[in-house]
């Protein structure tokens, strides 16, 4: 007992009380510090958001409770666990590389696809939007109850999606998207994708999401919006064939029974992209509601 204590102790004295008084030395490490501690919460709070419901936060929480042993093993100087965990943990980096390989590729191929002048924010303002004929489709679908699953693709690439559906590249019409998911006709089972206000493809099959707390009333095209958009920044349009219910799935979460003027409002506000802000009610000659 008096070791452990003497342990706690001596890093104290050489640690914690060695660091604090550097710090006070330095005011300006402790604006760095500030800093730093910000930016490392910020990510762990991105992780587990992206994560929760999920059945990666098992294993992140798995990973969590091995370093706090490893940690403990160490300072408790227990040598045979350390060097068990430690060699886990090596090995383990391989596992978790290999198991994440599809996510970690497409995180990858995103930093590759990112157009510097996203950055630099020279980008130019884009042609009016697709999201009127969109809303208009959605609307009608919704009163005849035909089942609808529309993805709009942002700065993620869905080039994995649209390579498994139908190439087509035709412009986005309400004729179109209801002709496209009609009942018994050739690609109504599967998603559309719009990419630049045009349809990339159509009978695109999305990925189901792993959650286990989705209400039991989603079906599969609903799972299939929730899939997508945890893995990507896609905004998707889903209409129920059951209810005719329109709703709109966003970063891994889905807003259940929306209007057409509420998808109009979101769609505008989370697709249309410009250098300057578009008014896109008043492009379109839309008039808002009072």
């Amino acid at each position: 007992m008096e070791s452990i204590i003497e342990l706690i102790e001596a890093f104290y004295e050489t640690r914690v009380l060695s660091y604090f008084n550097t710090l006070l030395a330095y005011p300006i490490k402790i604006v760095i510090l500030i800093i730093d501690i910000l930016i490392v919460s910020y990510l762990i709070y991105s992780v587990i958001r992206m994560l929760r419901g999920t059945r990666a936060m098992q294993l992140l929480k798995g990973i969590a409770l091995l370093l706090i042993i490893n940690a403990l093993s160490e300072f408790l100087s227990l040598n045979i666990l350390h060097y068990i965990l430690n060699s886990i943990m090596t090995y383990g980096v391989l596992l978790v590389i290999v198991v994440f390989q599809p996510e970690l590729r497409k995180a990858l191929e995103q930093v590759g696809n990112t157009d510097i002048k996203k950055i630099l924010d020279f980008e130019e303002e884009e042609e009016p939007s697709c999201i009127e004929e969109v809303v208009k489709a959605a609307e009608e679908m919704s009163k005849k109850s035909i089942g609808a699953l529309i993805v709009f693709e942002r700065d993620m690439s869905l080039g994995d999606y649209v390579h498994n559906g139908v190439a087509m590249g035709s412009k986005v019409s309400k004729e179109l998207l209801i002709n496209i998911f009609i009942p018994d006709t050739p690609l109504h089972d599967g998603a559309v994708i719009i990419k630049d206000n045009k349809i990339q493809a159509a009978s695109c099959i999305l990925p189901l999401t792993d959650k286990e707390s989705i209400d039991r009333i989603f079906g599969t095209r609903h799972r299939a919006a929730i899939g997508v958009t945890e893995n990507t920044d896609a905004v998707v349009v889903v209409v129920s064939e059951e209810t005719g219910a329109i709703s709109l799935a966003i970063g891994g979460k889905i807003i259940r029974d929306i209007t057409d003027e509420q998808l109009r409002k979101e769609l505008a506000k989370r697709v249309v992209k410009s250098k300057k802000p578009i008014n896109y009610l008043k492009r379109n000659n839309i008039k808002k509601s009072t």
